[in-house]
């Protein structure tokens, strides 16, 4: 788990919400309000909500376009269980909370080979041949 992503502010702008989705590796913005989890920006949020409204970025706080996250886990949900729902729901990340806290985000990969790792040290070793 990724502790403490980033995530804007609720009255932060639309702008710096599209800065941040500028960058190609960057899917989704987390938006909170006093560490609590608001809501989701993506690059069409910001187009429908924003652009196509013609609403003016720099004055646009993300919090009020924000869309409610599509799936988060809670913080004490075994890794099994996370890697299980977001294979089955075909997803990358999940956010991550304790109660509407956002402590943090999974990542589907990173909790694969976690998980890859926890069952190499469960094996039993194997006498190698001494000849």
């Amino acid at each position: 788990m990724v502790a403490a992503p980033r995530a804007l502010g609720a009255d932060e702008s639309a702008q710096e919400a599209g800065v941040a989705l500028a960058r190609p590796e960057v899917r989704a913005v987390l938006v909170c309000d006093d560490g609590r989890l608001v809501g989701v920006i993506t690059r069409k949020t910001l187009v429908r909500a924003v652009v196509a409204a013609g609403l003016d970025p720099r004055t646009t706080p993300v919090g009020r376009i924000a869309e409610p996250p599509y799936l988060t886990v809670d913080a004490d949900m075994a890794l099994d269980d996370a890697f299980r729902l977001l294979e089955e729901r075909d997803l990358e990340r999940v956010p991550v909370l304790e109660g509407e806290d956002l402590v943090g985000i999974l990542h589907r990969g990173v909790i694969q080979r976690r998980l890859a790792e926890d069952e190499t040290a469960d094996e039993p070793e194997v006498a190698e041949p001494l000849a």
